[in-house]
């Protein structure tokens, strides 16, 4: 099939690295392993970080702009067999694609699209009806956590759903996990910006003063704009401990990864957290909150320990308790290797991926 694709919030190819951008890379790359055509259809970005009605109508014409264009372009060259939008929710809905589909009777798709009824109201509301209608008329709503399946099906209990757990690109973690020596060596991979991610790094800091008696040191890898408000975080651990590698290519966060022993991120937030699976698949036991989407990617008491939100004492409990564990430590880490490798892997998320096209999008087009 030709697959038109669509990232309202963060088109594939923005300069800037984020959890949306490598999942929207990876859900193309998961398309083209299904032997699907894949083209980026639009650029444009329907963010709206703040909620007004006159952002809201700037960004319908933007969107009509390019309705028109792909028209055109559509009338002479032919449409595509589908129209696939990545991450539509209330901030960033796709007011392009479900016009286009519908004008062109082809299958409207939708992958990670959510719904929160508490957001109907002022500004946003008309951008919230844009989701619900996108829903409805989608194929197929591709679901990638129990919490994002269950707003949806609340709201809209009409729409049709399939379940799609995150993934990852796997082949940059084929090496052989290390084992621990010395001190033991903590890593958090993590862009350093304001609101949950900055939560994230106050509470670990905070963790990590609750355990400085025993031999540990913490790679930090990430930047952003809120580096030095995350570095004034750590401020009262010995700065020995602490290495600031910055911001890494994936293949280099991949041999960060290998040589570390234990990854350690609260997840304040969290939709779900690829950088909880790349550090799974590099044969490393987690320490997170079990919060928001972070239990769709660590199983608790077997690849990590999950510890109530905001309890800062446990999360620093579950550090010492692993890191004092050699033999459950191992048994983690080899789990975790094997859950991601074998379930979460980019080549598993292609096999879902074309059952699901085969039961919802072809009986459709």
């Amino acid at each position: 099939m030709r697959i038109a694709f669509y990232a309202p919030l963060k088109s594939p190819d923005h300069p800037v690295p984020s959890g949306d951008r490598q999942m929207a890379r990876m859900l193309i790359e998961a398309l083209r392993l299904c032997g699907h055509e894949v083209e980026i259809s639009s650029q444009l970005r329907a963010y709206s970080r703040e909620a007004s009605d006159a952002a809201y109508l700037d960004l319908s014409k933007q969107a009509e702009a390019e309705i028109a264009r792909l028209r055109r372009k559509w009338a002479s060259g032919g449409p595509p067999d589908a129209w696939f939008c990545y991450h539509p929710y209330y901030k960033s809905p796709d007011l392009i694609g479900p016009a286009l589909a519908g004008g062109f009777s082809i299958p409207y798709v939708t992958a990670e699209s959510s719904y929160s009824s508490r957001r109907n109201e002022g500004a946003r509301k008309l951008a919230q009806e844009a989701i619900a209608a996108g829903a409805r008329q989608a194929a197929v709503n591709i679901c990638f956590t129990a919490r994002d399946r269950k707003g949806l099906e609340e709201a809209i209990p009409e729409g049709r759903y399939a379940m799609l757990p995150p993934f990852i690109d796997a082949a940059r973690f084929e090496g052989t996990p290390r084992k621990m020596q010395g001190a033991a060596r903590l890593i958090a991979v993590a862009m350093m910006r304001p609101g949950d991610k900055m939560d994230s790094y106050r509470m670990l800091a905070a963790a990590l003063q609750l355990v400085v008696d025993i031999p540990w040191t913490l790679t930090v890898v990430g930047d952003g704009p809120a580096r030095a408000e995350v570095q004034q975080a750590f401020a009262a651990l010995p700065a020995e401990r602490l290495a600031w590698v910055g911001e890494n290519a994936p293949e280099a966060v991949a041999d960060l990864l290998f040589a570390s022993d234990l990854y350690v991120w609260p997840g304040c937030g969290e939709a779900y957290g690829l950088s909880y699976l790349e550090a799974q698949a590099a044969g490393l036991p987690v320490v997170a909150q079990a919060t928001a989407g972070v239990p769709e990617v660590v199983r608790n008491e077997e690849t990590g320990l999950l510890t109530a939100a905001s309890d800062i004492a446990h999360f620093a409990e579950a550090i010492r308790r692993l890191l004092g564990n050699a033999a459950m430590r191992a048994e983690f880490g080899s789990r975790a290797r094997r859950f991601v490798l074998e379930e979460r892997s980019l080549t598993a998320a292609a096999q879902r991926l074309e059952t699901i096209f085969g039961a919802f999008v072809r009986r459709a087009g």
